[in-house]
């Protein structure tokens, strides 16, 4: 039991960077605006290894995946840390590769998520706020909705698509639950 303050630190500290590697890589996707403060904060925290990743991992089309491969190998860090804590030995590198992966994959589902139902009360609340975070959101957002908008068009005015996005998203993240650590 006296390790759990310290299994507590580092699992918060690990996960909160992870997320924001992922956020860049999420803002880079997305085409978000990159002069947004929220963006040039996010992309002073991750510059220096995301860039150094970057010239060895080859952009495919408009993508660029190294700060995506940086979020797999922090994780893989983190879980690992987290289990030679508990005693439970160097753990098996592919078992390690599939939990750090689910948990990527998750942190990217639950961005999705809060940023779409923050999109939806953003659009009852504030509708066409000028603040950064608001059309950071709108930003990640809008191409998601695009694509549900293919499926479900809007109906006299009511738009539905953030109804698929959250049970697509509650469906992805039922499956790889078992895999998160």
């Amino acid at each position: 039991m006296a390790q759990d303050p310290l299994i507590l630190i580092i699992r918060t500290l690990g996960e909160m960077y992870v997320f924001l590697i992922i956020m860049r890589f999420v803002l880079q996707m997305a085409h978000a605006d990159y002069y947004n403060p929220i963006s040039q904060a996010i992309a002073r925290l991750t510059n220096v290894p995301v860039l150094a990743i970057s010239r060895a991992v080859p952009r495919i089309g408009k993508l660029d995946f190294s700060a995506l491969l940086y979020a797999l190998v922090v994780k893989i860090g983190v879980i690992t840390a987290l289990l030679l804590l508990l005693n439970s030995g160097f753990p098996n590198i592919l078992h390690l590769l599939i939990y750090a992966g689910a948990g990527v994959l998750d942190t990217i589902l639950t961005i999705y998520f809060w940023s779409v139902l923050a999109s939806v009360i953003i659009s009852w609340v504030a509708p066409g706020s000028h603040h950064p975070g608001p059309q950071l959101i709108l930003q990640i957002t809008e191409p998601v909705f695009n694509l549900a908008r293919k499926v479900i068009p809007p109906i006299g005015g009511l738009d539905l698509s953030p109804i698929l996005i959250f049970i697509i998203i509650q469906i992805l993240k039922s499956q790889i639950a078992p895999l998160v650590i």
